[in-house]
């Protein structure tokens, strides 16, 4: 003869029925710091799938020699950085935007990732230099003794360095959308950029990926395991030992993977594919872009 079954107790049955405060969300609805972590983590791994991506579509910049977009790259951003003219620079962004479409680089991602940053960064930099420089006064507003006098020169000054900063942004995030990581810094060699620089970054680059996927799978097992609630002083001492366990891999992955590139003959000399010849297409835009920049500059000194 079976025995009845037993009604849970009411705490036992409040416990098992309320969510967890270190899982999805919380019982008011807000997401917990778990799953923020989790969302930044894999945000950050399919962005940099998704510009990978679109490196490989076959857009105008996706088929011109990394190196000639290199070139390209340092010959515009000098001209913007020695131009005075607000009005060369929204030359050059307009440039930028439309080499941005013919390579198929969506457009409003492109304008977002460049112009959401800039202006709260720059405007931090330079607000200060709107009231401080000497000059002409657009307008006196007073608060009791403090007075908020920004100059005409102070403000103009400002328009140029955020313009030079969004020029400048915009084509270092168009060459990496649309060149792989491996191909600009094999194209660094071809500038006789010295070696070990070169091996940093390429090792920097992966190891970063490296360590998001374990962070990721950390955070992931503590999400899957935790059905309890936890409070603030164990999940600190959680986060506090997690960041010491990911240190302590950390180092260990880098004396192995050091250890695997000696035994597989390396010597300090990071080997590459030799990249093909330029093309007359790749010459072509690579002096189209100088000539373009030289005028940039020249303009800079009559153009407002």
């Amino acid at each position: 003869m079976t025995s009845p079954a037993v009604p849970a107790a009411p705490d036992q049955a409040r416990v098992a029925a309320s969510p967890s405060r270190s899982g999805d969300r919380r019982r008011d609805g807000r997401v917990g710091w778990l799953e923020k972590t989790l969302g930044g983590i894999t945000a950050s791994i399919e962005h940099a799938i998704f510009t990978e991506q679109h490196a490989r579509t076959d857009g105008w910049l996706q088929r011109r020699d990394p190196r000639a977009k290199l070139g390209m790259f340092l010959a515009l951003v000098l001209a913007a950085s020695l131009t005075a003219s607000v009005a060369v620079l929204v030359g050059l962004y307009a440039l930028t935007l439309g080499a941005a479409r013919a390579s198929r680089v969506p457009f409003s991602f492109f304008v977002k990732r460049v112009w959401l940053g800039i202006p709260f960064f720059a405007g931090i930099v330079v607000i200060p230099a709107i009231f401080m420089v000497p000059g002409p006064r657009l307008f006196d507003f007073a608060i009791g003794s403090l007075h908020l006098a920004p100059s005409a020169p102070g403000a103009g000054g400002a328009v140029l360095f955020v313009a030079r900063v969004g020029v400048s942004v915009s084509l270092a995030v168009l060459l990496v959308m649309t060149t792989p990581w491996a191909d600009i810094l094999k194209s660094l060699r071809s500038l006789r950029v010295p070696q070990v620089f070169v091996l940093v970054l390429s090792m920097t680059y992966r190891y970063i990926f490296l360590f998001l996927h374990t962070a990721n799978g950390i955070l992931l097992a503590r999400k899957s395991r935790v059905v309890a609630r936890t409070t603030g002083g164990e999940q600190r001492r959680w986060i506090s030992g997690t960041m010491g366990n990911l240190m302590s891999r950390a180092f260990k992955m880098s004396n192995d993977v050091y250890a695997a590139m000696l035994a597989r003959g390396f010597s300090g000399e990071m080997r590459a594919r030799a990249f093909h010849r330029m093309r007359t297409a790749d010459w072509a835009a690579l002096g189209g872009v100088a000539a373009i920049a030289a005028l940039a500059v020249l303009g800079g000194r009559t153009l407002p």
